[in-house]
């Protein structure tokens, strides 16, 4: 199953593009899902058709959906949303203050990647396509797995004490509504199974995230940006589509030449930002594309040279390497800061913080013991150097 999921700066055509990468599948052949994970769902009106949160139909191989956050957090977070409404009721609190308190920060966007996971796993579709919310968003959203897992990794051991021995013995004494049995089952499946589950999809080979941009430089600033959050993250990115370019035919036009000449600049310098993941260039419409059949003939532009379900690019991933006095952790991050990135050794995990972004990546027993020798930024690599406790050798 192919997962790509596409993101951008607000405004750059991100859910057009996504839409005629799923009509251009689909008019080959190919059985595909495209779904709404931006709150504010406009996938509809560019597929000029009504959408529910359950798969719409929209052709023989297309069916189309926009995900009901609410309704999923019901779901998959319904039993501790309950809880703590009850539990802000009783501090005297108004029932719809205490519903939308009980939404944690990230609820909506967590239960957004659990339907995104399930949709992902069906057997009905070959070619699932994600059009997200705008950049900053899509970032928080793809950081949620590693921030659940490391925030509530001690949950799961203090669910099974609490809810065989305390909650009992508490719930005699106080008055309070105390949390019962299925609220710590419902948060220890959401640690150990679903976020497990998310971070294992959202870093497969299968999974690719698409960067949208314009030949503009607050975009083009902002896709570079992504770009380097989401190597972070581990997660690839395998195509980055330049949207809008005028057509060589007005470059002798007067009134169109320097934005023609910006426009070649700006293509060249995003190709080279990026690679070697592949540059894919959208022309600029004459008119809005709206519809399948204008859909489809702007993906089949798109991807003249390739299917739009083909892995279009592979960058390089995280790799581990062996010297002659420890081991390396090279990381991609292209575009990094020396002066906006730290990093850390705790207990078994390299922390690594780039800018307000900070991943846990988790370090091999062999590695993890060694001390932290030195980072440094090498072509785009965050290269960690671990040195063997004695030259040449290392520890039990």
């Amino acid at each position: 199953m192919r997962l790509v999921l596409y993101t951008g700066k607000g405004g750059v055509g991100k859910t057009t593009t996504a839409a005629a990468t799923a009509a251009a599948a689909a008019e080959r052949g190919v059985r595909t899902l495209i779904l709404s994970s931006d709150a504010a769902h406009s996938l509809g009106d560019v597929l000029d058709a009504p959408l529910a949160s359950v798969p719409v139909a929209l052709g023989p191989k297309l069916d189309a959906v926009e995900i009901d956050a609410r309704a999923e957090i019901g779901r998959h977070y319904g039993t501790i949303r309950d809880y703590l409404v009850e539990l802000f009721r009783y501090q005297g609190i108004d029932e719809v203050v205490a519903e939308e308190l009980a939404l944690l920060p990230g609820a909506e966007e967590v239960a957004a990647l659990l339907a995104v996971e399930q949709f992902s796993r069906s057997a009905d579709y070959d070619f699932v396509v994600v059009d997200c919310a705008p950049t900053g968003s899509t970032l928080r959203l793809i950081s949620l797995p590693d921030m659940l897992t490391g925030a509530l990794r001690m949950a799961p051991s203090l669910i099974r004490l609490l809810s065989t021995v305390v909650s009992p013995v508490v719930q005699a004494a106080v008055r309070a509504p105390i949390p019962q049995r299925p609220v710590f089952r419902q948060l220890e499946q959401l640690v150990e199974e679903r976020a497990v589950q998310l971070r294992a999809r959202l870093g497969s080979r299968d999974t690719s995230v698409r960067i949208v941009a314009t030949p503009e430089r607050m975009v083009i600033d902002e896709a570079r940006r992504a770009f380097m959050e989401i190597s972070l993250f581990g997660l690839s990115c395998d195509a980055v589509v330049m949207n809008r370019l005028l057509p060589d035919s007005v470059a002798s036009e007067e009134f169109f030449q320097e934005s023609f000449e910006k426009q070649g600049k700006r293509r060249d310098e995003l190709a080279a930002a990026f690679a070697p993941v592949a540059l894919l260039e959208a022309p600029l419409q004459r008119d809005e594309v709206i519809g399948l059949e204008a859909l489809a003939a702007h993906g089949a532009q798109i991807f003249a040279d390739q299917e739009p379900n083909s892995l279009v690019s592979e960058a390089p991933h995280i790799r581990f390497t062996r010297t002659r006095d420890g081991h390396r952790v090279h990381l991609p991050l292209p575009g990094a800061s020396p002066e906006k990135l730290d990093v850390a050794v705790v207990e078994d995990e390299l922390i690594v913080r780039a800018g307000a972004r900070r991943r846990a990546i988790p370090l091999p027993p062999r590695i993890a013991r060694l001390p932290l020798e030195s980072a440094r930024l090498d072509e785009g690599d965050l290269v960690v150097s671990f040195r063997a406790a004695v030259s040449g050798s290392e520890p039990d």
